[in-house]
Protein backbone atom coordinates (compact mmCIF):
# COMPACT_ATOMS: atom_id res chain seq x y z
CA UNK A 1 0.00 0.00 0.00
CA UNK A 2 0.94 3.20 -1.03
CA UNK A 3 2.90 4.81 2.30
CA UNK A 4 2.97 8.58 1.40
CA UNK A 5 0.76 10.36 -0.65
CA UNK A 6 1.26 14.46 -1.05
CA UNK A 7 -0.84 17.52 -1.96
CA UNK A 8 0.05 19.60 -4.73
CA UNK A 9 -2.39 22.07 -4.01
CA UNK A 10 -2.64 25.93 -3.23
CA UNK A 11 -0.72 26.14 0.41
CA UNK A 12 0.31 29.31 2.32
CA UNK A 13 3.21 30.74 0.54
CA UNK A 14 5.60 29.45 3.17
CA UNK A 15 4.26 25.91 2.98
CA UNK A 16 5.57 23.82 -0.05
CA UNK A 17 3.17 21.33 -1.08
CA UNK A 18 5.47 18.41 -0.50
CA UNK A 19 5.37 19.53 3.36
CA UNK A 20 1.91 18.12 3.41
CA UNK A 21 1.36 14.38 2.73
CA UNK A 22 -1.00 11.43 4.35
CA UNK A 23 0.06 8.30 6.19
CA UNK A 24 -0.87 5.60 7.91
CA UNK A 25 -1.46 6.66 11.35
CA UNK A 26 1.16 5.53 14.18
CA UNK A 27 0.81 4.83 17.96
CA UNK A 28 2.63 8.11 18.74
CA UNK A 29 -0.34 9.81 17.03
CA UNK A 30 -2.88 8.87 19.50
CA UNK A 31 -3.04 11.73 21.37
CA UNK A 32 -3.16 14.04 18.75
CA UNK A 33 -5.96 12.09 17.04
CA UNK A 34 -7.33 12.46 19.70
CA UNK A 35 -7.15 15.88 20.42
CA UNK A 36 -8.27 16.83 16.84
CA UNK A 37 -11.41 14.07 16.68
CA UNK A 38 -12.68 14.97 20.63
CA UNK A 39 -12.78 18.67 19.82
CA UNK A 40 -15.03 17.69 16.98
CA UNK A 41 -16.67 15.39 19.33
CA UNK A 42 -16.86 18.36 21.82
CA UNK A 43 -18.74 20.34 19.40
CA UNK A 44 -21.37 17.48 18.73
CA UNK A 45 -20.20 16.68 15.52
CA UNK A 46 -18.69 13.54 15.71
CA UNK A 47 -18.53 10.73 18.71
CA UNK A 48 -15.73 11.15 20.68
CA UNK A 49 -12.70 8.44 20.99
CA UNK A 50 -11.04 7.03 24.02
CA UNK A 51 -7.43 6.72 23.93
CA UNK A 52 -8.40 2.62 24.45
CA UNK A 53 -10.50 2.93 21.25
CA UNK A 54 -7.77 4.81 19.22
CA UNK A 55 -5.16 2.10 20.20
CA UNK A 56 -7.57 -0.39 18.86
CA UNK A 57 -8.45 1.10 16.02
CA UNK A 58 -5.12 2.35 14.85
CA UNK A 59 -4.80 0.29 11.73
CA UNK A 60 -8.07 1.79 10.42
CA UNK A 61 -6.77 5.33 10.64
CA UNK A 62 -4.69 7.40 7.81
CA UNK A 63 -3.19 11.06 8.83
CA UNK A 64 -2.50 14.53 7.04
CA UNK A 65 0.97 15.68 8.09
CA UNK A 66 2.11 19.12 7.35
CA UNK A 67 5.42 18.76 8.09
CA UNK A 68 5.70 17.52 11.50
CA UNK A 69 2.10 18.77 12.65
CA UNK A 70 -0.60 16.58 12.16
CA UNK A 71 -2.96 18.52 10.37
CA UNK A 72 -6.10 15.77 9.33
CA UNK A 73 -7.23 12.28 10.09
CA UNK A 74 -9.78 9.82 9.44
CA UNK A 75 -10.52 6.06 9.31
CA UNK A 76 -11.59 3.36 6.81
CA UNK A 77 -13.34 1.02 9.10
CA UNK A 78 -14.52 -2.58 7.22
CA UNK A 79 -18.24 -3.62 7.65
CA UNK A 80 -17.85 -6.58 5.09
CA UNK A 81 -15.39 -8.26 2.76
CA UNK A 82 -16.26 -5.55 0.20
CA UNK A 83 -17.66 -2.43 2.03
CA UNK A 84 -16.21 0.13 4.28
CA UNK A 85 -16.97 3.36 6.34
CA UNK A 86 -14.91 6.28 5.93
CA UNK A 87 -14.87 7.77 9.38
CA UNK A 88 -14.09 10.27 12.06
CA UNK A 89 -12.73 12.48 9.27
CA UNK A 90 -11.48 15.95 10.53
CA UNK A 91 -9.37 18.66 9.89
CA UNK A 92 -7.97 21.07 12.07
CA UNK A 93 -9.27 24.59 12.05
CA UNK A 94 -6.65 26.92 9.86
CA UNK A 95 -6.55 24.04 7.30
CA UNK A 96 -10.29 23.78 6.14
CA UNK A 97 -10.10 24.83 2.42
CA UNK A 98 -6.96 24.11 1.37
CA UNK A 99 -7.34 20.54 -0.22
CA UNK A 100 -6.31 18.48 3.09
CA UNK A 101 -9.77 16.69 3.38
CA UNK A 102 -9.58 15.96 -0.40
CA UNK A 103 -6.15 14.55 0.48
CA UNK A 104 -7.18 12.81 3.01
CA UNK A 105 -10.17 11.33 1.27
CA UNK A 106 -8.23 9.96 -1.64
CA UNK A 107 -5.69 8.33 0.61
CA UNK A 108 -8.86 6.23 2.06
CA UNK A 109 -9.96 5.62 -0.95
CA UNK A 110 -6.93 4.80 -2.41
CA UNK A 111 -6.88 2.06 0.25
CA UNK A 112 -10.32 1.06 0.05
CA UNK A 113 -9.65 0.14 -3.55
CA UNK A 114 -6.24 -1.63 -2.82
CA UNK A 115 -8.53 -4.00 -0.56
CA UNK A 116 -10.62 -4.61 -3.55
CA UNK A 117 -13.59 -3.19 -1.94
CA UNK A 118 -16.55 -2.54 -3.62
CA UNK A 119 -18.23 0.03 -2.01
CA UNK A 120 -17.34 3.03 0.46
CA UNK A 121 -19.98 5.24 2.59
CA UNK A 122 -19.55 7.99 5.32
CA UNK A 123 -22.49 9.65 7.57
CA UNK A 124 -21.87 13.05 7.13
CA UNK A 125 -23.11 16.49 7.90
CA UNK A 126 -20.94 18.15 5.08
CA UNK A 127 -22.57 16.21 2.21
CA UNK A 128 -21.40 18.62 -0.47
CA UNK A 129 -17.34 17.83 0.24
CA UNK A 130 -18.41 14.10 -0.36
CA UNK A 131 -20.66 14.76 -3.27
CA UNK A 132 -17.68 16.80 -5.17
CA UNK A 133 -15.37 13.48 -4.44
CA UNK A 134 -18.78 11.25 -5.96
CA UNK A 135 -20.76 10.50 -3.31
CA UNK A 136 -24.04 10.25 -4.03
CA UNK A 137 -26.56 10.70 -0.85
CA UNK A 138 -28.68 7.26 0.53
CA UNK A 139 -31.38 6.46 2.61
CA UNK A 140 -29.40 5.20 6.03
CA UNK A 141 -31.51 2.28 6.32
CA UNK A 142 -29.65 1.09 2.76
CA UNK A 143 -26.12 1.15 4.56
CA UNK A 144 -24.54 -1.81 7.09
CA UNK A 145 -25.92 -2.22 10.34
CA UNK A 146 -22.98 -0.60 11.20
CA UNK A 147 -25.10 1.99 12.23
CA UNK A 148 -26.20 -0.11 15.61
CA UNK A 149 -22.99 -0.85 16.87
CA UNK A 150 -21.51 3.15 17.08
CA UNK A 151 -24.97 4.78 16.58
CA UNK A 152 -26.32 3.13 19.81
CA UNK A 153 -24.35 5.24 22.42
CA UNK A 154 -24.76 8.25 20.09
CA UNK A 155 -27.07 11.16 21.71
CA UNK A 156 -28.58 12.22 18.39
CA UNK A 157 -29.46 8.37 18.44
CA UNK A 158 -32.93 9.04 18.39
CA UNK A 159 -33.01 12.08 15.98
CA UNK A 160 -30.12 11.63 13.60
CA UNK A 161 -29.57 14.28 11.50
CA UNK A 162 -26.37 13.15 9.69
CA UNK A 163 -26.34 12.17 6.02
CA UNK A 164 -26.07 8.66 4.74
CA UNK A 165 -23.40 8.74 1.05
CA UNK A 166 -22.13 6.10 -0.40
CA UNK A 167 -19.67 5.96 -3.29
CA UNK A 168 -19.54 2.65 -5.62
CA UNK A 169 -15.74 2.28 -6.53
Amino acid sequence: MSSLISLASDLAPFESPASVAARKARMADVPKLLSLINGYAAKGIMLPRTEFEMSENIRDFTAVCCGNELVACGALHFYSPNTAEIRSVAVRDGMKGRGVGKLLADALETEAREFGLETIFAFTYVPGFFHKLGYLEVDRGELPLKAWKDCLRCPKFQCCDEIAMVKKL
